[in-house]
C-alpha cells in the first residue's frame, strides 16, 4: 500500500485514539538506529518474505481464545517443520505462543511486542521472520527487544516509512493492529490466498479499548480483502 494511501486512515486512528504522530515518528527512529547498528548496510529480508509468501496460500493466526481449536482443526495439516508447505503461516504477536504449543513455527511473525517476547525470541531463532511494529508506546520495547533478534528482521511503523539510503528501512505496508497489519503485509507480497483462523471480532471479554482495536482491525480487514 501506498503511504499516500494509508496516510487519511493513519489521521482518521491517531484522531479516534489520541494518539501523537510524534511519538510514533520516534519510535521508527529509534527502530532505524537499531537495525542499523545490528547489521549495517541492509539485508535485505523484505525480498525473504516475499519469497516465502508470493503466489502462496497464507493462513493468518489471531490471538482470540478460538485460535487452539482452530489449530486443532488444522492440525493434519499443520507440522513442525516451516517453510516445506505449500502455504505459509503468519502468527500476530501472541498467536506465536499458541503456535509453538502446538509445535507449529509460523514462517512469518507480526507484532508489536506485547506478545510473549521468549517465544518471539524462540520463534526466531527457530527461522520465523519476526516483522515488528513500532509505535509511540513501546520505545522501551523496542530498545530492549531488537538488539537480541537475528538479523531475519524487518521494522513497520504506522506513520511515514524512512529510507536512508543503504542502511535499514522502516517499511509502512499497511494496517493498525497486529491481525490486520499480517493481511496487509501478505497482500502486500503477493499472496495467491489468504485465510484467517484464530480471529473473533466480537470477543466481549476484552476492554473497551481493545473492542475498539476490533473494530478498527475488522474494517481494515474487510477493506482490503
Amino acid at each position: 500500500m501506498k503511504y499516500s494511501d494509508w496516510a487519511p486512515i493513519y489521521e482518521e486512528i491517531l484522531n479516534d485514539f489520541g494518539f501523537e504522530r510524534k511519538k510514533d515518528d520516534e519510535a521508527a527512529r529509534v527502530a532505524l538506529e537499531i537495525l542499523t547498528r545490528k547489521r549495517g548496510g541492509e539485508k535485505n529480508v523484505k525480498q525473504e518474505v516475499e519469497k516465502r509468501i508470493k503466489g502462496k496460500r497464507v493462513v493468518i493466526c489471531g490471538n482470540a481464545p478460538c485460535l487452539e481449536r482452530d489449530i486443532r482443526e488444522k492440525e493434519k495439516e499443520f507440522d513442525a517443520f516451516p517453510f516445506s508447505r505449500e502455504y505459509v503461516l503468519i502468527a500476530a504477536d501472541g498467536a506465536t505462543s499458541a503456535l509453538l504449543r502446538n509445535a507449529v513455527i509460523p514462517d512469518v511473525v507480526v507484532t508489536d511486542l506485547d506478545g510473549d517476547i521468549a517465544d518471539i525470541i524462540h520463534a526466531n531463532r527457530l527461522g520465523s521472520i519476526i516483522v515488528v511494529h513500532a509505535h509511540g508506546d513501546n520505545i522501551e520495547l523496542l530498545k530492549k527487544v531488537l538488539p537480541g533478534l537475528n538479523e531475519d528482521v524487518i521494522c513497520t511503523t504506522q506513520s511515514k516509512p524512512i529510507c536512508m539510503g543503504q542502511s535499514p528501512t522502516v517499511h509502512n505496508f499497511g494496517g493498525f493492529t497486529d491481525g490486520d497489519r499480517c493481511v496487509f503485509l501478505a497482500k502486500e507480497f503477493g499472496a495467491k490466498e489468504i485465510e484467517l483462523i484464530g480471529f473473533d471480532f466480537e470477543d466481549k471479554h476484552v476492554s473497551e479499548r481493545k473492542r475498539k482495536k476490533l473494530k478498527w482491525a475488522k474494517r481494515l480487514i474487510e477493506d482490503i480483502l
